[in-house]
């Protein structure tokens, strides 16, 4: 690993140089979408990128991204209150696949023996209701594993997969209708042979002259490309069918082994091409339960025009040379619950009426209520660390009632469940329970508003309950879940399993909810990105973050730190290290390393061994909100072990409340951040906060003092905000942003490269 990164560190020098990326976004390791994300498709807008796929019983979304690497969640485009939906493992959405055609946003799925589109004037939407697609006639079904090829002459394909011979490549009109027309493709895998098993979830590109043709083996792996020179159905115009990843001699070593399923290929402005795939994590296959995870590989092409993807590594890899728009890594994100739309990120999980939850009743609350059975929204289970904190209001008054946070399998035969109930003798109380296994239970002597804290150690959870978020009482003895974390039976559904908020039998009211806290245990290893620290593989590396040297880093996602409902500012970290050497130093970066806010760093001494871990503590900056926590390492040799750290904080009152009671801001003074990030091309963040009503302006000036751009004038109520600003009419070079409201007025330096 040591002598990759070596490798590679003149060309990150190079790429920062002529793209202004950070060091922590030049590189990447799989996966860039934790969790589940299977038969991932790819398209690519001007400068943006989507990505959407199966989601089966769970709502489907559209992915966005304009580096590839990182990516949110900014759309659902199959509503949950589909009549059609259907409410059953394995059901729901098959496929799916957003294009730009005609000045429409389409995004093309299956569901049940049918083929559907829905359309929208933007990706975000709002999107039509389903419209079923027509079946050619000679074909006997369209399938539901498909996607759609848009040729250079405006017109456009789908590309039909329906049973284990079944491949065709169907026209369409412009209105999305077959038009009759079609390739047939089915001598790629006759019966009864059936060469290539199922060859499934077909997909098409265009490069250099030739259209490729690429479809997986079947869900445990391989993906299979052809070419020719003449889009045809015609065998002999087709060159033979080969592998599209590479050969690789260590493949059973690797995390993510058997990529396939793949997404088309795109190409970027600067010649390189770059495809998504979907793997499970194999390893001793103890986390396959969390699904088929979004793999981001580079394409190569020879001078033939031959094909192959760069196979999946355990170490870091060269990141694709885009510039970052500031989203961060796809974790689950904390949500307050301010808006009055759901955010995206959130899926239901089979048919959901509308009518079962509002965020607009209780203004700053989520109600939920049961719609049959228990109601639940969730994200992506794709880690294996993290602390999911809620708080509501719930008075159960049977042991039908149930309200809290859960964690269950794509089979939904395995819940492990920390709620608020009241059991068979009466009493209100906390519940901590795993399906088969272990179940827990302490009085709630609370009352009806409760917060619950369930903390994932790998495959071990713990739960808690507090009064007010800060102070945590343990509900009886950690829970072995590896059962449900592990191969299930059946594929799991198809799907990864999935966390989130539940009710079951009586309505609840949400108040926030947080992916992972800053000042629970962050475990070390495993990072969800990093770069030249040891990456553990199937038991293969300690469970503790080695093989640390200078400049290495390592990323732990979506840290929520406190603000809005959450009463808490940090003022230190702790970190469990151990040396056997001279030490080193760990830099706290959030959002991205010296592009983002370096908050503190904390010095590791020697410890007297390599395995005498001891707690190191320092002072760090407030700060407040949910960020991407980066520790950046520096010193000389090999420098330290790390087995967690955390933040301690104190809690406040906060300064201003509303009259409703629901919008809480706990802001002392106003505060201009550093935009994020920075430099950057064509878009960069800037967050600022306000303590009381003023009239504020929020202006950019170029390096002569002349205003080049207003971002905001105008009233602001107490609270911080975010603006984002647009540098496409700006040159190159450096600029100031001014925040001035009365005798306040502070500036800060941005990068404009491009």
């Amino acid at each position: 690993m040591r002598c990759i990164t070596i490798s590679l560190f003149f060309l990150l020098i190079f790429s920062f140089e002529v793209y202004g990326q950070s060091a922590s976004f030049q590189t990447y390791m799989n996966p860039v979408i934790p969790g589940d994300h299977p038969d991932a498709t790819l398209t690519k807008i001007g400068d943006d990128f989507y990505t959407t796929g199966s989601s089966f019983n769970i709502t489907p979304k559209i992915y966005h991204s304009t580096d590839l690497v990182h990516w949110q969640v900014i759309a659902q485009p199959v509503k949950a209150s589909w009549s059609l939906y259907g409410d059953e493992p394995a059901g729901g959405i098959w496929g799916g696949h957003m294009v730009l055609y005609n000045d429409s946003y389409w995004h093309f799925f299956g569901r049940g023996s049918n083929m559907y589109y829905v359309k929208a004037d933007a990706p975000e939407g709002p999107w039509s209701n389903p419209i079923t697609l027509s079946v050619p006639a000679g074909i006997p079904g369209l399938g539901r594993d498909n996607s759609i090829f848009i040729d250079d002459d405006n017109k456009w394909y789908l590309l039909a997969k329906n049973g284990q011979s079944g491949n065709w490549i169907v026209e369409l009109g412009d209105n999305g209708q077959p038009t009759g027309n079609y390739h047939d493709l089915t001598w790629i895998n006759p019966a009864p042979e059936y060469p290539y098993s199922w060859a499934e979830g077909p997909v098409m590109w265009k490069h250099g002259g030739y259209y490729y043709y690429s479809f997986a083996r079947n869900v445990a792996g391989g993906q299979y490309v052809m070419r020719s020179e003449e889009l045809t159905g015609d065998k002999d115009y087709w060159w033979a069918i080969t592998d599209f990843f590479e050969s690789v001699p260590n493949a059973n070593e690797i995390l993510f082994k058997g990529p396939n399923h793949c997404s088309p290929v795109i190409m970027l402005d600067d010649g390189t091409s770059w495809v998504l795939s979907q793997a499970y994590s194999q390893g001793t296959l103890e986390w396959h339960g969390q699904g088929r995870q979004g793999l981001l590989h580079k394409v190569n092409y020879d001078m033939e025009g031959n094909v192959l993807a760069d196979y999946t590594s355990n170490d870091a890899v060269l990141a694709p040379a885009l510039p970052s728009s500031g989203i961060p890594w796809m974790v689950p994100h904390s949500d307050y619950f301010s808006s009055d739309k759901l955010n995206p990120e959130w899926s239901f999980s089979g048919y959901t009426p509308d009518n079962t939850h509002s965020l607009t009743e209780r203004p700053g609350w989520f109600k939920l209520s049961p719609r049959g059975k228990p109601n639940t929204i969730v994200k992506n289970d794709g880690e294996h660390n993290y602390s999911l904190i809620t708080k509501f209001d719930f008075e159960p008054e049977s042991n039908a009632h149930e309200v809290g946070l859960w964690i269950f399998n794509g089979l939904e035969t395995l819940y492990a469940k920390l709620n608020s109930t009241m059991n068979d003798s009466g009493k209100t109380v906390i519940s901590f329970s795993f399906t088969g296994g272990s179940n827990y239970e302490a009085e709630n002597t609370i009352g009806d508003t409760l917060w619950l804290k369930m903390y994932r150690d790998n495959h071990l959870l713990s739960g808690y309950y507090s009064s007010d978020g800060i102070n945590w009482i343990q509900v009886g003895e950690a829970i072995d879940v590896s059962d449900m974390d592990k191969n299930q039976p059946n594929y799991n559904g198809w799907i990864g399993n999935q966390q989130g908020l539940y009710v079951q039998g009586k309505a609840a009211y949400f108040d926030l909810y947080i992916y992972r806290d800053a000042y629970s245990p962050i475990m070390a290893q495993p990072a969800a990105n990093q770069y030249g620290t040891l990456r553990v593989v199937g038991g293969t590396a300690p469970a503790y973050l080695d093989s640390i040297h200078h400049n290495d880093w390592a990323l732990y996602a979506g840290v929520e730190f406190g603000g809005k409902n959450y009463y808490i500012k940090p003022d230190s970290i702790i970190i469990s290290a151990a040396s056997g050497s001279s030490g080193g130093v760990i830099e706290v970066w959030l959002d991205s390393i010296d592009t983002g806010q370096k908050i503190g760093e904390c010095t590791i001494e020697n410890t007297g061994g390599w395995d005498n871990f001891q707690l190191f503590k320092s002072q760090i900056d407030s700060v407040y909100g949910m960020h991407d926590v980066y520790l950046k390492f520096t010193g000389a040799g090999n420098l330290f072990r790390i087995d967690w750290f955390k933040f301690t904080g104190t809690s406040y009152i906060p300064t201003s409340i509303n009259n409703n009671q629901n919008t809480r801001i706990g802001i002392c003074s106003y505060e201009l951040h550093q935009n994020y990030p920075n430099p950057f091309n064509p878009v960069t963040r800037i967050k600022y906060s306000v303590p009381i009503s003023k009239y504020i302006t929020l202006k950019v000036y170029n390096i002569l003092g002349e205003e080049v751009m207003t971002l905001f004038e105008g009233i602001r109520q107490p609270g911080t905000y975010t603006v984002t600003m647009d540098g496409r009419k700006l040159s190159s070079g450096i600029y100031f942003y001014q925040l001035k409201a009365e005798n306040y007025i502070v500036s800060k330096k941005l990068m404009v490269l491009k």
